[in-house]
């Protein structure tokens, strides 16, 4: 028992220092230097023949490699910056312009859906006679005779268009016939002076026929633009003005049923009334835009037809009591330019 209680003080003594094992551990890279621990380990418990691996210098070379620390921030683009994300750098204006735009536009589409809602919920409830409607009698019925009158002249429009049609086609025959006659008197001798005779007489019947057309073409074109330009210029503020109607009678119904509540809220109400205010005000400069429109528009009216009704008159006059003359100076007095549907533009080496 003695002897091995000797033994073990005497390994015991033979075991290199802590020194020697640090200097070993920290060898090399992360790998190899487990390794060489556990080696060393390993070498001194198992024979005397290792002793020479814990002693002496050879190991403590200087190849040992920093340890990698893995706490540390890998690079300065890490997202724990505040103005940069995913490694991009970002401004700070244009996230907040980016938000205040999208925000207006939600603010938008809300009040638009509002108002959609409350002027649809005011229409339906006109129609099933639940709502009163703000009525302005005199404005209502100049704007219903407008209407009238727009439908009375587009069937004006549309029937001298008509006649300008079958007349022109009357025209086109006449200068048909005109052409068969002046070659028949080419081809019959004995009837030569009864063909020109009547070929002359289809060619003046053409060219009185031409400036009739011309005189109703400008008629035709008047009167359109009266009634699908000038007309329907003043027709669109009036529907303006129906719009704006229907969305004071919305919030004015609104404000008319928020009054007997006693717990609604003060700022609410407040909102209520400066809706109503403000649509009251559009309201208010749409009937007087419309009122202004609707007095210039039919002077205007009275203007153009005067003008053109004498114009018509005249031309067709002349034309079926056969004085030319007269139908010349008509179509010269209004300033008429001649122009014949059945000529055609020659080419640029005939002019």
């Amino acid at each position: 028992m003695a002897e091995r209680e000797r033994s073990i003080h005497e390994m015991l003594k033979d075991t290199p220092s802590m020194n020697d094992s640090c200097g070993a551990v920290h060898t090399g890279t992360e790998g190899g230097s487990l390794g060489m621990g556990i080696g060393m380990g390993m070498g001194v418990s198992g024979s005397n023949s290792s002793h020479s691996i814990g002693t002496g210098n050879p190991l403590s070379m200087s190849t040992s490699l920093p340890l990698r620390n893995h706490s540390a921030p890998t690079t300065p683009m890490s997202p724990t910056n505040p103005h940069t994300t995913n490694g991009f750098l970002t401004s700070a204006d244009g996230s907040s312009s980016l938000i205040r735009t999208s925000a207006s536009k939600i603010d938008s589409l809300k009040n638009w859906s509002i108002s959609t809602y409350k002027c649809t919920r005011q229409i339906m409830l006109e129609k099933l006679g639940k709502s009163q409607r703000t009525v302005d009698s005199e404005l209502e019925a100049q704007i219903e005779q407008l209407r009238e009158t727009q439908r009375k002249y587009l069937s004006i429009l549309r029937l001298t268009r008509a006649f300008s049609s079958h007349f022109q086609h009357v025209v086109a025959s006449q200068q048909s016939l005109a052409d068969a006659f002046a070659d028949l008197a080419q081809k019959n001798p004995e009837l030569q002076k009864e063909f020109i005779c009547n070929s002359e007489t289809q060619r003046n019947l053409t060219k009185n026929g031409e400036l009739l057309l011309n005189a109703l073409n400008f008629f035709i074109s008047s009167v359109n633009t009266l009634c699908n330009k000038t007309i329907d210029d003043t027709l669109l503020t009036i529907r303006q003005y129906e719009t704006a109607r229907i969305e004071f009678d919305a919030y004015r119904m609104d404000l008319e049923n928020s009054k007997p509540e006693l717990t609604q809220a003060a700022s609410s109400l407040e909102e209520t009334q400066r809706s109503f205010a403000h649509h009251k005000d559009q309201y208010e400069k749409l009937r007087g835009d419309v009122a202004v429109k609707m007095q210039f528009l039919d002077e205007n009216r009275i203007k153009v037809m005067h003008k053109q009704l004498i114009l018509l008159h005249n031309a067709i006059a002349a034309y079926f009591s056969g004085n030319a003359m007269a139908l010349e100076s008509t179509l010269k007095q209004f300033n008429i330019k001649l122009k014949s549907p059945n000529n055609t533009t020659g080419s640029w080496l005939e002019q």
